[in-house]
């Protein structure tokens, strides 16, 4: 049986700037991944890959039985892989009510109207919003509004949800509150999560394995436990310095 995802000899440069080179990893069923490593090393572009925003210049990326893209291809489009993806700005339409920004992300479904607004309102409430599904992004709180944004992503009902930094804004308490809800929704829904983030607390409450790039290359790769054990690579060490004691000892 394929894996969810399979990704081969992946490279990406824009124009003669090369990104990253030989990324090359497999994701199964709930292995939920943190993808890490410093500042500009294509965290973001390899999310953009997977979710078929992009080409990639070299290989080949795999998503259960379809190769979905090729060099320079985009084989199968964004709407049809069966992905969502929630960015760090959220990109809530702030003239749209909290039910019409979920809509909104239907709007590429094949599904009827009806069926559309059920799914919606089924999102919404998961999430805990089912109450405020006439408010707009000002009338709402940060988390309230992190919420929306889940839910537009959960409507989709994606086998994969791409999370691009999206907590950077928000205080330990209501993070702490998310995590909590959003392993609950990846295990009820059956959503295997990938997340680029820089934040240690993150990483460890939310995934399972771990991908580090640097260098333009794969430095380390693997179960996020195991890694934090004996870490090799730059990003890691300083994860684990950052990483309260009680939270060091949970991670290995």
């Amino acid at each position: 049986m394929n894996p969810l995802v399979r990704v081969e000899n992946l490279a990406m440069q824009f124009g003669a700037e090369p990104i990253f080179r030989g990324i090359t990893f497999d994701i199964e069923v709930g292995a939920h991944l943190a993808v890490l490593g410093p500042s500009g090393c294509g965290k973001s572009t390899l999310l953009r890959l997977l979710a078929g925003l992009d080409a990639p210049s070299a290989g080949v990326i795999q998503i259960g039985e379809r190769h979905v893209s090729a060099p320079g291809k985009i084989l199968v489009p964004a709407h049809q892989r069966t992905i969502a993806m929630v960015f760090q700005d959220l990109a809530l339409w702030p003239n749209l009510t909290a039910l019409d920004n979920v809509l909104l992300g239907l709007a590429q479904v094949p599904a009827s109207r009806r069926e559309k607004l059920q799914r919606a309102r089924d999102a919404l409430r998961a999430c805990g919003l089912q109450s405020l599904e006439t408010r707009r992004p000002s009338a709402l709180s940060s988390g309230q509004q992190q919420r929306v944004a889940l839910s537009r992503a959960l409507a989709v009902r994606p086998k994969l949800l791409f999370l691009d930094e999206p907590f950077s804004g928000l205080d330990i308490t209501l993070k702490a509150q998310l995590f909590a809800e959003m392993q609950q929704l990846a295990a009820s829904q059956a959503v295997t999560l990938i997340l680029v983030t820089h934040d240690p607390l993150e990483a460890t409450a939310l995934c399972t394995h771990a991908l580090v790039i640097e260098n333009g290359s794969v430095s380390e790769q693997g179960q996020l436990g195991e890694l934090l054990r004996q870490p090799r690579s730059s990003t890691l060490r300083a994860f684990l310095r950052q990483l309260p004691s009680q939270e060091r000892h949970c991670a290995a």
